[in-house]
This record gives structure tokens, C-alpha cells and sequence, in this order.
């Protein structure tokens, strides 16, 4: 009787009830708007109308300009739904999703009104949840992105009863051509976020079969070190972390001092690029979200942010040394597959180790979280499985519980289920 009582409280984080349509959060430049207010790219283009001529798209051309991509010369014009009769809108679910301009040509190309990059079709219909994933430069974001999104399109998606897909196809194209060919198929370590080059958001959506669920949209946002003194970048990227539903927050091993020197010398090589003597977690979090927390109430944020504790392959030579650290037979090492729930046994083993091993190694760093934000979990993945060489990885990569993280996020937002393993 108890363990049905027990399973009955380990059900979904409480769902918010349906609304009829929702505020929608631009994934390309993370603005928040109301579904009225988007605006429309016309459907055809006429050389006897000035306000339906091609012409140039500052608002777009602004956006490209901040990622180094190449303006466009002209596209067909932006049609603003307040200079559109009422009866002349389209809606679907009261969600306004296309008008039909005095040519009677209807268009249903929405984009978000700041930025004009196109939004996802659910936008306003359901919930813009959107997982963030950020940290320091040199964490190892670009390979976790990789694998990660790998992993969901195989493996994950397949046992929650979903499909993760990009939002368009040329994100899909890059995707495959900048990331998954040169790591999976190549094997080749991808390089770090070149300083001077800033990178368009990278975004993925995760899609259940059910059509009453909501999508939960992913956005890798690559911010280099060095972008954070740019105040139009710092703009955009604490909009990006006020406006998300979840963070994955990296962290490399290497970025501890505790245990840099330490692992260097068990390694016998360096173990990875060296991160900064400067961004230590603790000034991380600070750099990162001090800024966007102070403003939020009680000078904490409320979203929930998984820890994620990268490269775990490498606390191998501190379990070899001496277990001060970690055990050999930690659960660091252990792949664990979640299907259909979250299974909160091995979630609350990964959490209390890796919390306790952070806590031994960079207290400083546990403080700072503790004091800015509410609702913490702590993870540990191995992207590739093993520690490349020369930049190379020797073969098969397998990943080790790299998208745990992301199925806590599922639960923390309604999403899925969890469970305790009998």
C-alpha cells in the first residue's frame, strides 16, 4: 500500500492548466511577445505596389550583422496584422496565424516582430519552453551539443515516444555537416568557438507523438569569453537565460583548481584544453547570470538548472589514484538508459554524488548556486566516452549519460513522469 501511495506523489511536476494561447519567445533572438503582435512575410511581391515591393529587411539583416552572416539584399515585403482588417486575419486554436493582404493573397509565414526570423508553427499554442545550454569558453559545450542532440534523435526520442527536430533545414544542415559528420563519422574533436566568430543559435525542438503536448524547444547559444564584453551580446544572452524554461550549465573539470594540477599529472598530457585561470566556475555563474539574478525576486532565478559536470571519463585517474575523490565503481562511469520516466533512484545517486564531489573540490563554487538559484540538480556526463588524443577520438564514441541532464529538464517542466525502481 505505501509503495502505491509513494508512486502516486512521484508523478509530474505540477502541469499549469491549458490556456487558450500563450506568450511566444522568439528562439533566434529570445524576445517575448504577445501571438498578436507577430508580424508576416508576404507571399508574393508586386512591382506596381511600393509597400509590397521587395525590398532590403534591416530588423533581419541587424540580426545576421551580430553573427558575422552575409545581408540580404531584398526580400518580399513585412506586413504589420494591425494595418489588416479584422476580418481579413486567419486564426487557428484563437491563435493569430496568418492574414490575407487587399490582393486577397494570404500568407502564413509568422516572424517574430524584433528579429523577423521565422517562429516554430506551435508558437502561441503551446508554451515557448526553451533548455538553454551555456558556460564558460572551452568547456566542451560544441562536442555536448553534438553528442546530445545525437543521442536524442537515437536513442532518447525513441523511448519518451518523440522526435527531436530541427527547426528548419538548414539548420539541419549544419548541424550535420559542422558537427555530427566531422565528430561521429570522423571522429575528428571539434574545434573550440573561434573568439571573433559568433554563432547563430543552434535549434532543435523535441516533439512528442501526442498532440496535446506541448514541444520543448533546445537552443545551443555558443557565447566565446571574450563576446561578453559586447554589450549587444551580453543583451542578447541574458535575454536567452531570462526567457528559458531550463539551463544546462556546463562545467569542465579542468576549470577546478582543486584538481586541474592533479589531473594534468595523473594524465601524463594535458587532458583537454586548459580553461582559463579566470573562469573558475564561481565567476562563471557570476559573469553569466549575476546580472539577469539580481533582478529577479529574492535575488534568485526559479528556472531549473541542471549542473552538468563535463568529461567525466577523466575523474577515471582520480578514482585510479586513490577514490579522496571518487569511487572506481561510482555511477560516474555507468551509463544508465531512462525510458518512458525518469528513474528518480538513479537520478538521486548521480545527484548526491556529484553535489558532495563539488562541495569536496570547489565549495566556492556550490555557495554561489546555492545563492542564486532555487532549484539545482547535479550531473556528470562523458560526451565521447574516452579522452581523445591529438585532437582525435579513437574509436566507437559512447556517450556516458549525456542526456540525463535534459530527461530531469522533461520532468522539472510537466513533461514526463518519475518514478522510484522497485
Amino acid at each position: 500500500m505505501f509503495g502505491l501511495l509513494k508512486r502516486m506523489f512521484e508523478k509530474k511536476e505540477s502541469k499549469p492548466e491549458r490556456l487558450p494561447f500563450y506568450d511566444i519567445v522568439c528562439p533566434y533572438c529570445f524576445s517575448k511577445f504577445h501571438h498578436e503582435d507577430v508580424v508576416f512575410r508576404a507571399a508574393h511581391h508586386r512591382d506596381d505596389d511600393e509597400a509590397l515591393a521587395l525590398q532590403e529587411d534591416e530588423a533581419l539583416n541587424h540580426y545576421r550583422e551580430k553573427f558575422g552572416l552575409a545581408p540580404i539584399d531584398e526580400l518580399e515585403a513585412i506586413i504589420h496584422p494591425s494595418m489588416i482588417p479584422d476580418e481579413n486575419k486567419l486564426y487557428s486554436d484563437r491563435v493569430l496565424m496568418g492574414v490575407s493582404d487587399k490582393y486577397s493573397v494570404v500568407t502564413r509565414n509568422r516572424l517574430c516582430p524584433e528579429c523577423h526570423n521565422d517562429l516554430p508553427v506551435t508558437a502561441g499554442k503551446h508554451p515557448s519552453n526553451i533548455v538553454s545550454i551555456v558556460g564558460a569558453t572551452s568547456v566542451g559545450k560544441s562536442v555536448y551539443m553534438t553528442s546530445l542532440i545525437h543521442t536524442l534523435q537515437r536513442k532518447t526520442a525513441n523511448n519518451f515516444d518523440a522526435a527531436c527536430i530541427p527547426l528548419d533545414n538548414g539548420i539541419s544542415r549544419r548541424f550535420r555537416q559542422e558537427y555530427e559528420i566531422p565528430l561521429f563519422e570522423n571522429g575528428n574533436l571539434l574545434n573550440s568557438t573561434q573568439k571573433t566568430r559568433r554563432q547563430e543559435p543552434f535549434i532543435f525542438q523535441f516533439v512528442f507523438k501526442d498532440e496535446d503536448q506541448s514541444p520543448l524547444t533546445l537552443v545551443f547559444f555558443d557565447v566565446a569569453g571574450e563576446g561578453m564584453t559586447d554589450k549587444d551580446y551580453i543583451k542578447l544572452h541574458a535575454s536567452h537565460i531570462k526567457n528559458s524554461s531550463g539551463i544546462l550549465f556546463l562545467v569542465d573539470p579542468m576549470q577546478i583548481r582543486t584538481i586541474r594540477e592533479k589531473l594534468i599529472h595523473l594524465m601524463g598530457e594535458k587532458p583537454g584544453e586548459i580553461v582559463g585561470q579566470a573562469d573558475e566556475p564561481r565567476e562563471v555563474v557570476i559573469s553569466l547570470f549575476g546580472d539577469f539574478i539580481a533582478h529577479q525576486e529574492n535575488s534568485k532565478t526559479k528556472i531549473p538548472t541542471a549542473v552538468v559536470l563535463t568529461k567525466s571519463d577523466l575523474l577515471g585517474a582520480l578514482a585510479q589514484e586513490n577514490g579522496d575523490y571518487i569511487r572506481s565503481n561510482s555511477n560516474v562511469f555507468h551509463n544508465v538508459t531512462h525510458r518512458d520516466h525518469l528513474n528518480l533512484n538513479e537520478f538521486e545517486n548521480i545527484n548526491g554524488e556529484i553535489r558532495r564531489f563539488l562541495e569536496q573540490v570547489d565549495i566556492a563554487f556550490i555557495n554561489a548556486l546555492d545563492v542564486y538559484f532555487k532549484d539545482t540538480a547535479f550531473f556528470a556526463v562523458s560526451a565521447l566516452g574516452s579522452n581523445p588524443v591529438d585532437r582525435q577520438v579513437n574509436g566507437i564514441i559512447s556517450p556516458i549519460r549525456v542526456d540525463e541532464p535534459f530527461i530531469w529538464l522533461l520532468y522539472k517542466l510537466g513533461f514526463i513522469e518519475g518514478r522510484h525502481e522497485q
